[in-house]
């Protein structure tokens, strides 16, 4: 038996989210564009037995937004069988092999961290990938009447908690990979300043509070730097920071940039910006230097992208009338592909996976996308409206 030992997100600011109990519906989504032989790939097909109630919940939300989808057992190539009475146990076959792949209980945290667990086993002995079951999402949630505030959950939206009280506005979260804590815009101080909140002792601190715009915080994979957009020197530009708001250096010099993110290496940082009357997505050395404009050909008004952990991709939000989520290889081999209404995409730890936001009954909702199957699932959703997520690497 393997005793499952799980690490409680403890916040100073002790505030937890009403959440409702609206369930998503699986949607596996046609393609909207001609698709590429890396999306529209048929998910891989796995059945389930034995496990009822939340726990089955978990495994079907988790397993299908990272390219499984459940069907009868004799039409499965893996079949998941087990228990839920009490603690979580299960097994995984591959009926075509005709093996046992993994056989494992549970215990020592609730059922639903159990399941999320399992599944994430099971995505390690099928695909060989850490899975995302236990991680952690930001975002801004903003009731149907104020500014809105700084929210944790689990990456479905379950077990949400508040890290911010300001009742002020609110923007853009981003954690500091391997960290319990995250950088912030708030307007607390009547100005958008950027905070540093560390979420397991509530310590908060300003990092970036210059006249002007100070919002789009962007940690750097080794969490060493932090990029910004501040618009201290006028108009608003990427600028990086130490962790601590030392050392700050300006990038870029255009008249509108925006949404910076880091590449896996540490080297680059990609952001929107405005050339000639155009959105453009650009990327520029840490160092600084001469920008380089990305190829979004075919794809209009290109803005707020984020760059795979992995570093082979980069997803961003087209605004064409309406917003839609895409996809580009980052060296540009592969071409943008449109895969599903939403906005600010932001990559799981597993650079197959996407949180986003889109627009429900005139408020915002939380989505989690398998990029490569474009499966997605709704997130539990809390009242009023979701949106800015971002993924805990």
């Amino acid at each position: 038996m393997k005793k499952l030992t799980l690490n409680f997100l403890t916040i100073g600011l002790v505030a937890v989210a009403m959440l409702g109990t609206t369930r998503a519906q699986d949607v596996v989504l046609p393609p909207i564009t001609k698709d590429t032989e890396q999306f529209g790939q048929k998910p891989v097909l796995i059945s389930l037995e034995g496990i009822s109630g939340e726990a089955a919940e978990v495994l079907k939300f988790d397993l299908f937004v990272q390219g499984f989808n459940f069907v009868a057992p004799d039409a499965a190539q893996y079949q998941i069988s087990g228990s839920s009475a009490g603690d979580v146990s299960g097994r995984v076959m591959d009926r075509l092999a005709k093996k046992v792949m993994l056989s494992r209980s549970y215990n020592g945290a609730s059922v639903r961290r159990q399941a999320h667990a399992f599944a994430d086993d099971i995505v390690a002995a099928i695909q060989n990938k850490k899975g995302i079951g236990q991680t952690k999402i930001a975002f801004k949630s903003q009731a149907p009447s104020g500014n809105g505030e700084i929210y944790v959950a689990d990456f479905d939206g379950h077990g949400a908690q508040a890290v911010t009280t300001d009742s002020a506005i609110v923007a853009k979260p981003s954690w500091v990979p391997g960290k319990l804590a995250v950088y912030y815009t708030s307007y607390a101080r009547g100005n958008p300043d950027i905070f540093f909140h560390s979420l397991s002792s509530g310590q908060r601190r300003v990092i970036a509070g210059y006249s002007g715009l100070n919002t789009s915080a962007a940690v750097s994979p080794d969490g060493s730097k932090v990029a910004m957009i501040l618009s201290k020197s006028g108009s608003p530009n990427v600028w990086v920071c130490n962790a601590d708001g030392s050392n700050l250096k300006r990038l870029t010099t255009g008249l509108e940039d925006s949404s910076p993110t880091w590449s896996n290496d540490g080297q680059w940082i990609c952001f929107a910006t405005k050339i000639a009357e155009r959105r453009r997505l650009a990327k520029v050395s840490v160092n600084g230097g001469k920008i380089q404009t990305l190829n979004t050909a075919g794809v209009s008004n290109p803005t707020e992208p984020d760059w795979s952990p992995d570093g082979k991709w980069i997803a961003f939000t087209r605004q064409a009338g309406d917003f839609d989520i895409c996809v580009m290889s980052a060296d540009g081999t592969v071409p943008p592909v449109v895969l599903v209404a939403g906005q600010n995409p932001s990559w799981a730890p597993n650079s197959r996976t996407l949180v986003f936001n889109h627009e429900i009954g005139h408020r915002q909702v939380l989505s989690v996308l398998d990029v490569f199957t474009k499966q997605y699932k709704d997130c539990l959703r809390a009242n009023g409206s979701n949106s800015q997520p971002a993924w805990a690497k």
